[in-house]
């Protein structure tokens, strides 16, 4: 039954994919079948083996034979199944029809790979499928749950085993060289394990209690670079489905607001459920638009950081398989300039926020239109008021040369740095004081509390000892003047009581204040039908 209404879903994908309905990923979201998961991985194998497919349905004859076939993308899925995937998990007329085929379609296969000079089916794929990389499996630890050190402890006693000493140098060697079962600490985002492509952790207990979740590199940047503190006041401009929001929250410690923002009502319920089960606590969710925001509205005067992560063209996404359905160039440039002028406009009406300090901006685009034109343009309309920051030091894929302040930007490419295509730009007030480190410049990434306590314990039990031995010495210099019954005693030559008054009561040290202030807020304007995507809609 399951098996029949996933298949008839699959192919009904297929057929609006045919007439530029949408995109692969918008269609799957707004399926009506419930595993999303399953759905999207058998619409892909599909579209992988597309054109292979296509061949042998049409050196058969299958549809013209079989009537019950005449809808030729459940043919597609029928074929798919029985020569690539596990074969059918349907019975009736679909089953009998391709049972009374079967011998013809696996010889026409057989010769499609003896014309072809391979002896494997993967060697059939296309060549914009097979060059495609294959992505570590990044993991990132919920800090509002758990802690790194004990995920990691977790993950050895499920069988897996650390890699030790990893730099941002040595980093993408070494995770090339992963074997499976083992698993690195992300030397930029220290939050972030790395293992293996396609690591199964959806079975986890910590992924299913909301320890660990799930998330590219790339998309984890900009509210690392962004470091809200505890306390702030945040808006995600374009929130669902809330991987950025959950990651601002743990940087945050769930103390302040997220004002969380998106036009879909579907999204935001995605969202709700992600949140939850990360047990963030201090997102306000809003069924909206962010461009209806009025920056004078006093429910946002605190807001001092912006998550800006609009809709884009997904261009840098690695699985993304709208390509194999898309003609060559279909990504125009009417689209691009269409898509910038929506980036633009939602970046800009971010940075007119009165009290805002820092906006981060992202797209999982490669094309300059949608990333440094669109950053060089607000820094235009804004000129004096906001400069960029340079962002992660070691980053060593900087923005294209193509303004002064280019350089300052980050892009991440699978080939160059084991993520998503990616741009990140943050941009901060000019003239403000920096009350707060940003968490690029901390090896903790402002999330990893544990560590901070015990290097706190450690200075404070090296002061101690430090402390122990200047006593000693001052014990082996003091000198008796009498007996006990009435004995002054004296240190270095000083009385003890005189010594005692003498010395200056050390000052307490005045904890730093957080910045009281943040609102992040991200609105997805997810427009299914120009298949435009969201950048944050990544697990892997």
């Amino acid at each position: 039954m399951f098996s029949r209404m996933l298949y008839t879903e699959v192919a009904a994908i297929l057929r609006k994919l045919e007439s530029k309905e949408g995109s692969v990923k918008s269609l799957v979201y707004n399926s009506r079948y419930k595993n999303k998961r399953q759905l999207y991985a058998l619409l892909c194998e599909t579209l992988k083996y597309g054109p292979v497919i296509n061949d042998i349905i049409t050196s058969t004859q299958l549809i013209r034979r079989e009537k019950v076939l005449s809808n030729k993308h459940m043919a597609q899925v029928l074929v798919y199944e029985q020569l690539f995937g596990k074969g059918l998990q349907i019975g009736g007329k679909y089953r009998e029809a391709v049972n009374r085929n079967k011998t013809a379609l696996h010889a026409a296969l057989v010769r499609l790979k003896v014309r072809s000079k391979v002896s494997r089916n993967e060697d059939l794929l296309p060549d914009a499928v097979k060059s495609q990389v294959s992505l570590p499996r990044y993991v990132r630890v919920n800090i509002l749950k758990t802690t790194v050190e004990a995920a990691i402890r977790k993950l050895k006693q499920a069988g897996f085993s650390l890699v030790e000493k990893l730099t941002t140098e040595n980093f993408c060697a070494t995770v090339r060289q992963l074997e499976p079962g083992q698993f690195v600490q992300d030397p930029h985002i220290p939050a972030l394990l790395v293992l293996p492509p396609a690591t199964g952790l959806h079975d986890n207990h910590m992924y299913k209690s909301g320890e660990i979740i799930l998330q590219d590199k790339a998309s984890c940047i900009p509210a690392h670079v962004l470091a809200p503190p505890p306390g702030a006041h945040v808006i995600d401009t374009c929130a669902a489905p809330g991987n950025k929001t959950s990651h601002a929250a743990s940087l945050m410690q769930n103390k302040g607001k997220i004002f969380a923002f998106d036009i879909d009502s579907k999204r935001l319920a995605t969202m709700r459920s992600l949140t939850l089960r990360a047990g963030v606590t201090c997102a306000q969710l809003v069924h909206g638009s962010f461009l209806d925001v009025d920056p004078a509205d006093p429910t946002y005067a605190g807001v001092e950081y912006m998550i800006v992560d609009p809709s884009c063209s997904g261009s840098g996404i690695v699985n993304r398989l709208d390509h194999l359905t898309d003609e060559a160039g279909s990504i125009s440039e009417e689209r691009l300039e269409s898509l910038a002028q929506f980036q633009l406009s939602v970046l800009s009406h971010a940075l007119s926020f009165p009290a805002v300090r820092r906006v981060a901006y992202s797209t999982c685009s490669v094309h300059w239109q949608e990333n440094e034109d669109v950053v060089q343009a607000a820094l235009q309309e804004y000129e004096g008021k906001y400069h960029l920051q340079h962002i992660l030091p070691t980053w060593d894929h900087r923005g294209l040369n193509s303004f002064p302040q280019a350089h300052r930007c980050v892009r991440a490419s699978p080939e160059h740095d084991l993520t998503n295509g990616f741009f990140v730009a943050l941009f901060e007030r000019t003239g403000l004081k920096r009350e707060q480190p940003s968490s690029q410049d901390m090896k903790t990434d402002g999330e990893n509390t544990t560590v901070k306590k015990k290097r706190r314990r450690k200075r404070k039990k090296n002061v101690a000892v430090e402390t122990g031995m200047e006593d000693k010495r001052a014990s082996s210099l003091t000198v008796a003047h009498g007996t006990s019954d009435g004995v002054e005693h004296v240190k270095d030559g000083v009385p003890h009581k005189m010594q005692a008054e003498n010395v200056p009561t050390p000052k307490k040290r005045r904890k730093r204040k957080h910045v009281s202030m943040e609102a992040k807020m991200e609105q997805k304007e997810a427009n299914s039908k120009s298949g435009i995507l969201p950048s944050s809609a990544v697990e892997n």
